[in-house]
């Protein structure tokens, strides 16, 4: 995948429900440029407070001004509400296809993700989203990113944004997490 981005920033890339798998364009961009993953010690049955902890963990060592924070699906409402209750400044946030919690479609064997945190985030963030994403719907996606103060771009149909709709290096995604380094 030897590409031409470069980033300053230190990016933590934060998996959802289950971890993102050798194929996913979050671990080819983990491997491809030495971003750090921060590990869940429950991927399957994650409790919320826990997954704030990590994330708060792996930040605090940190010159957080210079994180980016990268997190798909179930880690988008992770890092809102570890942004709510630790409010640390850090460089951006990509929210690549935030899952609706609340939603019936959403799948059981989380704890404490709900309700969804709909507070404004004190950083520069992006939602990317698509208009067939069964974990969300498009105006739910939209909702999440206006209660954030994220910038909101739907991509079309691409599922859940991940192997299983077909992204694996996902190029278009390295540009907008270029966009939040700048």
């Amino acid at each position: 995948m030897k590409n031409h981005f470069h980033f300053n920033a230190k990016v933590l890339i934060l998996p959802g429900l289950g971890n993102s798998g050798d194929s996913h364009w979050q671990t080819l961009w983990q491997k491809e440029f030495n971003f750090t993953r921060v590990e869940q010690r429950d991927w399957d049955t994650p409790i919320c407070s826990e997954w704030i902890e990590t994330i708060d963990n792996a930040i605090a060592s940190e010159n957080s001004e210079n994180i980016i924070l990268v997190g798909h699906s179930l880690a988008c409402t992770t890092i809102a509400s570890w942004a709510t209750k630790y409010k640390r400044k850090i460089k951006g946030a990509l929210l690549v296809a935030p899952s609706d919690t609340e939603a019936p479609s959403y799948p059981e064997g989380t704890t404490g993700f709900n309700p969804m945190t709909i507070t404004k985030l004190h950083f520069p963030s992006l939602v990317i989203t698509s208009n067939n994403d069964f974990y969300v719907t498009l105006k739910r996606a939209e909702f999440f990113a206006k209660s954030w103060g994220s910038e909101f771009i739907d991509i079309g149909e691409a599922g859940h944004i991940n192997v299983g709709s077909g992204f694996g290096e996902w190029q278009q995604g390295l540009e907008y997490l270029k966009r939040l380094d700048s």
